[in-house]
């Protein structure tokens, strides 16, 4: 088994977590490949050379053994993670060294534990869904794939007008600051911020949800994922931005997008005997008594 390790600058990495990493994976005798970013921080806080051949770069690159891809981070840098991807199909660790984490299966103590059941073969994995958006996109080539979802967004003072339009059926138009879409993975992320529902991961649906509108009835809606979207934005006095996961770009006022499922999807590890309502319960403190 290779272990395809992703992590990303910015996060206030402890030595000795690093440390308890590395020993980790040399425990079970895993090979190892890091992206250049996290090599760098490795080679810096505790002297872990990670040999250049054994680093890669914007993606993973085609694996000819068994491979896991261990995101090491919260939940955006398991969405990144799963962007170096590109067209290779792994499954997907996330260990959590951040705050929230939905996407995560476990925390930085469990470091040894997820190993140890990789090295066993009894971690178990969840296929997740996609968004694919067909339009020239202004991506330089980067994946047209999100896991979380899609966004488009107002960019300045002005309000964004959204025709939308599921089957080529018009459902409304949306006056606002935006519009969501998002799979049932990505409904505990910004549409849930925005009064999206909470979705349990392996529904067959999107959700569509508006941003501040103005209209003060318009409310998300729930869709198959077998649906076509499609919606057409206009900005009155400026111009927007899309969202794809962690990712924006700039767009003109006046453009078009379709959304479907996604063929290809991915696998995400679950914790071990922990529900998605067991995590729904605990990260967002539900059932807490907060009566004084």
């Amino acid at each position: 088994m290779k272990i395809i390790l992703f992590s990303r600058r910015g996060l206030a990495f402890q030595a000795e977590e690093l440390k308890l990493l590395r020993e980790s994976i040399a425990e079970f005798g895993f090979n190892c490949a890091v992206n250049e970013e996290f090599a760098e921080i490795l080679q810096e806080k505790i002297g872990w050379t990670i040999p250049p051949k054994a680093q890669y770069g914007a993606t993973v690159g085609h694996q000819t053994e068994p491979a896991v891809l261990v995101c090491y981070g919260g939940d955006g840098t398991l969405l990144e993670g799963v962007h170096r991807l590109g067209e290779e199909q792994l499954p997907v660790v996330g260990i959590n060294a951040g705050h929230l984490g939905f996407l995560t299966s476990d925390s930085r103590q469990g470091l040894k534990r997820i190993f140890a059941a990789l090295n066993d073969g009894e971690l178990r994995f969840e296929e997740r869904s996609l968004i694919e958006v067909g339009s020239n996109l202004p991506t330089n080539g980067d994946s047209p794939l999100a896991l979380n979802e899609f966004s488009v967004q107002r960019n300045g003072a002005g309000m964004l007008s959204v025709e939308l339009y599921v089957d080529e059926k018009m459902v409304a138009t949306c006056h606002g600051d935006g519009v969501i879409v998002s799979t049932p993975t990505g409904s505990t992320a910004y549409s849930l911020s925005a009064g999206g529902p909470v979705v349990a991961p392996t529904c067959a649906c999107f959700v569509i949800t508006p941003i501040a509108p103005h209209n003060l009835t318009m409310r998300p809606v729930v869709v198959p994922d077998t649906s076509r979207i499609r919606l057409k934005v206009q900005a009155r006095r400026s111009e927007a931005f899309l969202t794809l996961d962690n990712r924006s770009y700039a767009v003109p006022s006046n453009c078009e997008f379709t959304l479907r499922k996604a063929e290809k999807s991915i696998f995400l590890a679950v914790p071990h005997n922990i529900s998605f309502y067991d995590t729904l319960r605990n990260k967002m403190m539900w059932g807490i008594d907060i009566r004084g």
